[in-house]
């Protein structure tokens, strides 16, 4: 049974691509540092929100946060570098899928802020996030509005008609729910999307920074689910928000959340890597060492075949996903190929992961479904990501469209 403490291991990720020509210094810098760190971590890991909480402590102390802001506001490079992110996610997912999430959401929580956010703005929350004294939170999705944003019924009206005569009030009152927000009950801030002009449709969204304990926001309804991260609904009740916490234009936030979400997107495959990568580790230990009929598991042609689809499952994902990163980094290509790029990454990696960590499960038999058992764990940490940040679904849309436009 696991003790819930995250255990140093003496396993360690590939470090074979990052002589691809996808990578710079600077990144095989990250690869280099970032293992060594993370093994070095003893996060107790059975509270999540606790461990959440622990780990953008440490990711900001250990400046690896800094990947998460633009330069100017603390950063460690001069713009968010999506290449950065997929190496930093790929290798704590590999080592514990909980730091991942932490530094994940302090990226795409804040994210809508270092795209959209006015001088004051990024100055007021970045810094702090790049530390990790504020933990971030991006609240789009809704009971009724997932994959179809444009169905989100959170509103954003404007305060004027309850002020005092004579008074301003550049104010918006929020009425609405949003569901399984990540960090949701643990957030400092949220970057919330709610609906300025009810009947635009897409074109009627705007964004808007709502702090924590802001009244008529309760963020209490934590959700359950089968790998334990900080989930919960986000309810408004004529909560006040302040004009000048809008995130950039009015009705601009459904461009504002794609192109956060586009940023992030192939950073969601490069944490599916890691979690393949270790699953391929722990299957590779495990054939070496479990014996039977004389020899090890690893001697039989069957378990070989079988390591051998998992390394090219994993490596075929890499590729499409470091490519995806270099294109939106560099610019190559219009954005709907780099936008395809990002789709078809975070689709082949996460399920490509999917079906590496079943066969390593099922490699070690019984052992593998023991709770406690690091396979077991990946089993239930892969799931998810299948269907967060853009459903598998979603992403063959994209491609599927683009594939018969190009015909």
């Amino acid at each position: 049974m696991s003790t819930g403490i995250l255990q140093p291991t003496a396993l360690r990720p590939s470090t074979s691509h990052l002589g691809l020509p996808f990578f710079d210094e600077a990144h095989r810098r990250i690869a280099a540092e970032l293992p060594d760190w993370t093994n070095a971590q003893g996060v107790d890991e059975s509270d999540d929100r606790a461990a959440c909480r622990d780990w953008v402590r440490r990711l900001g102390a250990g400046g690896w946060l800094r990947y998460c802001v633009p330069g100017d506001c603390g950063g460690a490079l001069p713009q968010l570098d999506s290449r950065a992110l997929v190496l930093l996610r790929e290798t704590l997912a590999f080592h514990s899928p909980l730091a991942d999430f932490a530094f994940a959401m302090q990226g795409l929580g804040s994210g809508a802020i270092s795209i959209g956010g006015s001088a004051s703005q990024r100055q007021a929350y970045l810094p702090q996030v790049a530390r990790g004294a504020r933990i971030a939170a991006f609240a789009l999705s809704e009971p009724e509005a997932g994959s179809d944003v444009a169905a989100m019924q959170l509103r954003a009206a404007g305060a004027r008609p309850d002020c005092v005569a004579g008074q301003k009030d550049d104010s918006y009152l929020l009425d609405g729910r949003k569901t399984w927000i990540s960090n949701g009950g643990i957030a400092d801030f949220y970057c919330v999307f709610a609906k300025t002009d009810p009947a635009g449709g897409s074109r009627g969204i705007s964004a808007f920074i709502v702090d924590a304990g802001t009244p008529g926001l309760d963020d209490s309804a934590h959700i359950p689910v089968m790998a334990p991260h900080p989930l919960a609904t986000l309810v408004f009740e004529r909560c006040r928000v302040a004009g000048e916490q809008m995130l950039g234009e009015l009705n601009g936030g459904f461009k504002l959340a794609m192109q956060t979400l586009d940023i992030f997107r192939a950073s969601v495959a490069g944490a599916a890597l890691g979690m393949a990568r270790r699953a391929l580790a722990e299957a590779i230990a495990h054939a070496r060492q479990r014996r039977m009929f004389g020899q090890t598991l690893a001697d039989f042609q069957l378990t070989q075949a079988k390591l051998g689809e998992m390394a090219a499952l994993i490596d075929g994902a890499a590729l499409l996903t470091y490519r995806a990163a270099w294109l939106r980094d560099t610019g190559q290509g219009s954005p709907k190929e780099r936008s395809v790029a990002a789709a078809m990454a975070k689709m082949t990696a996460t399920e490509n992961a999917q079906r590496v960590i079943d066969m390593a499960l099922q490699m070690h038999g019984g052992l593998g479904v023991m709770v406690g058992r690091k396979v077991e764990s990946l089993y239930r940490d892969i799931r998810a990501l299948r269907i967060y940040e853009g459903a598998t679904e979603v992403q063959q849309l994209i491609i599927g469209k683009s594939v018969l436009q190009e015909a």
